[in-house]
């Protein structure tokens, strides 16, 4: 048995790994969206099979969500979602999209803010599909979208990329990066008015947190997505891309922050975690709209929240310390307002 914590989501294989990506993609390309859709079931049934901690995760936290024990049928939806949403996202990085019924909510605040040139914070999470937020360029193709993933932690989806939009590719902001770095390239890209996006909803263990009430428990939520929307000052933007089977999906926009986040010095702590809580608030809404959305395969739930809530000053210094030799410094080293 792993003596890995069952939340250190880093230390588990990347969901839909260069095999299962590689697969989907060679299926669906050859036979078509039609064809490959029903082939999804043996990959569930696969994916149940072998990867017993998500498995658990998965029939955990539908518990949680619906009420009652999930059975194994409801974990087969589950894993059936996120594989679908896999198989959608070699039609939608393609650039592919006519294929899907997109229905679209809050973009004209999208638009407002992204004409004023200030450039736009993007705030995704691991609820639907993050690729389907790029239907937003398509309305219009003169918006340069760029996104920050972690290139090591997701190398599969990085090949997938290469081959098949090297262009997406290309404007990936890769999150490995020295803190300073990530920030700066952020910076440069909002300058020019593009919106830049980033998964805000994990934490990972050696990682600045902060717990709040997220379906019934508490649950860490990184603080550095926050600490960087308020050095850089520009509007905040929360997006999500929620399946609802066959082709459709709903992509919804809220604008967050129309001028941006406010995290005073004095008060750092404090206003870090009424971000946060405001944002699992949200977060926990649109999850209770589209259950079967959420794809944190991993115990979300931290087993000492109240710990962490208690600990909150030592959690301050932390980010304090963080900021410091990380974003902060490269900032105030290149002589530019963050």
């Amino acid at each position: 048995m792993s003596s890995t914590p069952t939340h250190d989501w880093k230390a588990r294989p990347e969901g839909g790994g260069l095999f299962a990506l590689w697969v989907i993609r060679t299926i669906a390309r050859r036979l078509g969206r039609r064809i490959a859709r029903p082939l999804l079931w043996p990959i569930t049934g696969y994916f149940l099979l072998k990867r017993g901690p998500e498995r658990r995760a998965s029939r955990a936290y539908l518990t949680r969500i619906l009420g009652r024990p999930a059975t194994l049928r409801h974990g087969a939806r589950h894993v059936h979602t996120f594989a679908s949403t896999i198989l959608d996202r070699v039609f939608l990085l393609g650039g592919d999209l006519d294929r899907f019924d997109v229905t679209i909510n809050g973009t004209e605040s999208v638009h407002r803010l992204l004409d004023q040139g200030r450039g736009v914070l993007l705030f995704g999470s691991h609820l639907g599909s993050f690729d389907v937020l790029r239907v937003l360029a398509t309305q219009h193709p003169d918006y340069v979208i760029r996104v920050v993933l972690d290139k090591g932690q997701s190398p599969a989806l990085m090949k997938l990329l290469d081959a098949l939009n090297p262009a997406i590719a290309a404007s990936v902001i890769d999150a490995t990066q020295d803190g300073p770095s990530v920030v700066m390239a952020m910076k440069q890209s909002l300058d020019e008015g593009a919106l830049v996006a980033m998964l805000v909803d994990r934490a990972r263990p050696d990682e600045p947190a902060l717990s709040a009430p997220f379906l019934g428990g508490a649950a860490r939520f990184p603080t550095t997505p926050w600490l960087i929307a308020a050095a850089l000052k520009v509007p905040v933007v929360l997006g999500f891309g929620l399946y609802r089977g066959g082709n459709r999906y709903d992509l919804c926009f809220e604008v967050f922050a129309p001028e941006g986040v406010d995290v005073p010095r004095g008060s750092r702590a404090q206003a870090l975690a009424l971000l946060i809580r405001r944002y699992a608030s949200r977060l926990e809404t649109m999850t209770r709209d589209a259950p079967y959305n959420w794809f944190n395969f991993y115990d979300f739930w931290a087993d000492d929240g109240a710990a962490q809530d208690a600990a909150l000053d030592d959690a301050a210094v932390q980010r304090r310390t963080a900021v410091r030799r990380g974003i902060a410094g490269g900032s105030e080293r290149a002589g530019e307002r963050r």
